[in-house]
């Protein structure tokens, strides 16, 4: 799926690793679609997703790198207290 939004492809995933993915496209073309970056969706309902680069591709087949997450935005905000609990 587009960063934005504005097109989705469905894919058959023919190999994964902890950096990337290799896909088969199937039905429909590559051609004309924002490649660089992308998201490639690993549930029906969006939950799990990977943001990834295009790598390569060889006729209907492409590979897809995951973007690893800057530490910058993998940092987690702190939670405010807002009371405590007697136990």
């Amino acid at each position: 799926m587009a960063i934005d939004g504005t097109w989705q492809r469905e894919c058959l995933m023919l190999d994964a690793s902890e950096t990337g993915a290799k896909l088969s496209l199937g039905q429909g073309s590559l051609k004309g679609l924002e490649l660089k970056e992308f998201f490639l969706l690993l549930s029906t309902v969006g939950s799990a997703f990977r943001r990834c680069e295009l790598a390569w591709v060889n006729g209907e087949q492409f590979g897809a790198q995951f973007v690893q997450q800057t530490k910058q935005s993998a940092k987690v905000r702190p939670v405010r207290q807002i009371g405590t609990i007697d136990i």
